[in-house]
C-alpha cells in the first residue's frame, strides 16, 4: 500500500489461538486507531481486573529471550508480540489498538501469514496526517562475539541483510536480502515459520518454556531432518523467519525505518539492542515526515524522502 499518509485498518480483525510458550488460549482484537496513536496493546484478562495499556516501543520491551516482551509480568505483559509487529509493518500499518486477554499473542501458524491475512480481510485505511519516518543518518553497531546487527544510512528506502549460520547441516549457513515494501513482505517473508530443535524440546519443557509448540505451528529440526511432515515452506525458510523476526523487533523503533539493517548471528536481543543504539545518540538519526523537505530537527541536512519511501517498512 503505498501511501505517504498514516495509516490504520478500516475495521476490526479478530484472532484465536494458543501461547507457544504459556500454552494459553488468547484472543486478540486489531482495533483501528486515530492518526499519531501508534501500536499499543491493551492487555486486559490480569488478576483483579485491571487493564493495562502498554506501547509498541523498544523502551517497554522487558525481555528478549526466545522472543520479545514488553510491559512488566508483576503489571501486564505482552509476549511473543514479533509476528504480529512484523506483519503490521510490512504491511505499512501505523496505528492500532491491540486487545489481548491472555500473556502472549498467539503462535497461530508459527509465521505472520495469518495476521496479514486477518488485516487484509479488515482493509487498510489511509489517514489524513503524513507519516514520519525514522531516518539513519550515522552507522550504529552492536556486537557479540562474532554475532552482530548494525544500522546505516541507505537513501532507498529500508533494507534488511540478514544472515544466519548453524552447525546443523539441515541450516547452515543462508542469507537474504530484501527491500521492504508490502508485497515483497506478503511474498517472501510472511509465511516463514518459527523453528526450534527437538534435542531442545525437553529443556524448554522444564523451564515452562514451548508449551503450546507443535508440528503444526513450528518447524521442528531432528538430528537429520525435518520432521513436519509437509516439509519447508521455502528452501532458506529459517532466514527468512529470522527476517521475519527483525522487521517485527525494529518496528519498535515506533517509525518505519529509512536505512540499512545488517545482522549476522542476531535475534530479538541484538534486535532490540540495535534500535536502543540507534536512539542512545541524537545525531544518529533525524525523522522525517512523508513528502517534507527536510529532517526534522535537522535542518542543515535537507534530504527529501524518497518518492517511493512510504511502502518500506
Amino acid at each position: 500500500m503505498k501511501s505517504s499518509k498514516q495509516t490504520t485498518l478500516r475495521a476490526q480483525a479478530v484472532l484465536t489461538g494458543v501461547g507457544v510458550h504459556s500454552g494459553k488460549p488468547v484472543r486478540i482484537v486489531l482495533h483501528p486507531a486515530d492518526a499519531n496513536h501508534g501500536v499499543v496493546f491493551l492487555r486486559t484478562g490480569m488478576p483483579g481486573g485491571n487493564d493495562r495499556l502498554i506501547e509498541a516501543r523498544h523502551v517497554t520491551v522487558s525481555a528478549t529471550e526466545l522472543c520479545t516482551i514488553v510491559g512488566e509480568q508483576s503489571t501486564g505483559s505482552v509476549a511473543t508480540i514479533e509476528h504480529l509487529m512484523s506483519a503490521l509493518s510490512g504491511l505499512g500499518i501505523d496505528n492500532l489498538l491491540v486487545e489481548i486477554d491472555g500473556p502472549e499473542v498467539p503462535i497461530l501458524d508459527g509465521s505472520a501469514a495469518p495476521f496479514v491475512d486477518a488485516i487484509q480481510q479488515a482493509g487498510i485505511a489511509t489517514l489524513a496526517a503524513p507519516r514520519r519516518y525514522l531516518k539513519v543518518l550515522r552507522p550504529v553497531r552492536v556486537q557479540q562475539g562474532a554475532a552482530f546487527c548494525e544500522l546505516n544510512p541507505f537513501d532507498k528506502g529500508f533494507r534488511l541483510d540478514v544472515e544466519i549460520d548453524f552447525e546443523t547441516p539441515l541450516i547452515g549457513r543462508q542469507r537474504k536480502v530484501i527491500d521492504l515494501e508490502p508485497t515483497v513482505y506478503k511474498r517472501e517473508v510472511a509465511r516463514a515459520r518459527t523453528f526450534g530443535f527437538m534435542r531442545d524440546v525437553e529443556r524448554l519443557w522444564q523451564a515452562g518454556l514451548a508449551l503450546g509448540a507443535s508440528l503444526d505451528n513450528t518447524v521442528a529440526i531432528g538430528e537429520d531432518s525435518v520432521v513436519n511432515p509437509e516439509g519447508l515452506r521455502f528452501p532458506d525458510e529459517f532466514v527468512r523467519h529470522k527476517l521475519l523476526d527483525a522487521v517485527g523487533d525494529l518496528a519498535l523503533a515506533g517509525a518505519p525505518i529509512l536505512g540499512e539493517y545488517r545482522s549476522y548471528r542476531g535475534g530479538h536481543r541484538m534486535n532490540v539492542a540495535i534500535v536502543e543504539a540507534l536512539f542512545a545518540d541524537r545525531a544518529n538519526y533525524a525523522y522525517v515526515e512523508a513528502g517534507a523537505r527536510r529532517e526534522l530537527g535537522h535542518a542543515e541536512i535537507g534530504a527529501a524522502l524518497p518518492a517511493f519511501a512510504a511502502d518500506t517498512h
